[in-house]
């Protein structure tokens, strides 16, 4: 199967369809980095299945999760930097083995030249992804650190979330000790059991109060 009939590209106009005809896709496995900080942005990657976290990483060594990219889903700073030149401020790892199509720098140029079809993708997945990380920001500078973890606990939670303490305080934009702390303090309340490597949420209705106090 053409893997732009299966992807977010997938209503593009003929002739611009014709431009990715030699583009072909790459799996990758778990783990794999697609940029670090500092590197030259050579392309665009359209996921097909699988996921890519993007991190920030402080100058502390402090990491947090700026946003993921699911199928449908882009990356702002490789359309920034495909479009200013600018090099990335971050860092993108595949977080499960992922399937992706790398549309390089000219093909992607050409594209935004030539169809309103995938300029209006980028710039309407560009705008979506902006005001996630607007949300982000609103979240980090003014909402609890209690309030973002039961949250994200909450959404990881089935009722089992697979999660190390590291990972939610990435996740939250915390430290590993403050994340630690405040399992630590839920556990003895019975609001969660921790295990290593898995937080089993005991109470759902505690931690969507803390979510809203």
């Amino acid at each position: 199967m053409n893997w732009v009939s299966a992807s977010p590209l997938s209503n593009l106009e003929p002739e611009a369809r014709a431009q990715l005809a030699s583009v072909q896709p790459s799996n990758m496995p778990k783990g794999t980095p697609l940029f670090h900080h500092g590197d030259e942005v050579q392309g665009f990657a359209v996921v097909l299945s699988g996921k890519v976290g993007v991190y920030l990483t402080g100058a502390g060594g402090r990491e947090i999760l700026l946003y993921d990219i699911t199928p449908g889903k882009t990356c702002v700073q490789s359309t920034i930097g495909l479009m200013s030149r600018e090099l990335y401020s971050a860092e993108a790892i595949c977080e499960v083995d992922t399937r992706l199509a790398f549309l390089p720098r000219a093909t992607f140029s050409a594209l935004l030249a030539t169809s309103p079809a995938f300029r209006d993708y980028i710039f309407s997945a560009f705008g979506e992804r902006m005001h996630s990380m607007m949300h982000l920001l609103e979240q980090v500078a003014f909402v609890r650190i209690e309030s973002r973890l039961a949250a994200a606990l909450l959404a990881l939670a089935q009722p089992i979330a697979q999660v190390t303490h590291a990972e939610l305080a990435t996740r939250i934009g915390s430290a590993r000790e403050v994340v630690s702390r405040r399992l630590d303090h839920w556990s003895k309340r019975g609001l969660v059991r921790l295990e290593r490597g898995n937080i089993t949420v005991l109470n759902a209705a505690a931690l969507q109060s803390l979510m809203t106090s």
